[in-house]
């Protein structure tokens, strides 16, 4: 199945010069969504994950089905003040400024094998975030798992040290 064929180009989205890639049309079509998630399920298996972790908000909707089918769970990656309970955090670099990220301080145990899922990977700022709270949990990340890479802002520089998987990529 072609993926690109159910992504829609939207020009000037949030802001003019920017083409925004719109995976809701994916997310519409119940046969590519999913063969998506079963894409990245596969790759779940192959690296062995114990549990999967999701950024806000996007890495839940992909995320979710893959902790589900695999029979593993789903820990989700916050913005500040929307988890509950005793959070780890850690801030990183936009290109624009600075954004933090809250994980439940129990969400990752020593040694799990973590597989990281989200809709993008663009400069990879969030998932280098994500990854610095595994490690601090002393998680282990197996592997990265995106719909689409945006290879011309060379987020998987940031991530060379890790096993990455994306279904489709754009420049």
């Amino acid at each position: 199945m072609n993926f690109k064929n159910y992504i829609a180009d939207i020009e000037g989205f949030p802001k003019e010069g920017i083409l925004f890639r719109d995976i809701t049309p994916l997310m519409a079509n119940g046969e590519a969504f999913q063969k998506a998630c079963d894409k990245i399920i596969a790759f779940a298996k192959e690296v062995g994950a114990d549990v999967v972790v999701g950024p806000e908000s996007r890495g839940f909707i992909f995320g979710c089905p893959v902790a589900y089918a695999m029979g593993i769970g789903f820990v989700p990656v916050r913005k500040p003040n929307k988890l509950p309970r005793e959070t780890i955090s850690v801030e990183y670099a936009l290109e624009y400024g600075k954004n933090e990220l809250h994980m439940h301080i129990d969400g990752i145990k020593p040694n799990q094998k973590v597989l990281i899922v989200d809709d993008l990977l663009a400069t990879g700022g969030t998932v280098e975030g994500t990854i610095q709270l595994i490690e601090k949990l002393q998680g282990k990340v197996v592997g990265c798992a995106f719909l689409i890479e945006l290879e011309n802002l060379k987020g998987r520089e940031k991530l060379k040290d890790y096993n990455v998987f994306t279904l489709m990529s754009y420049n």
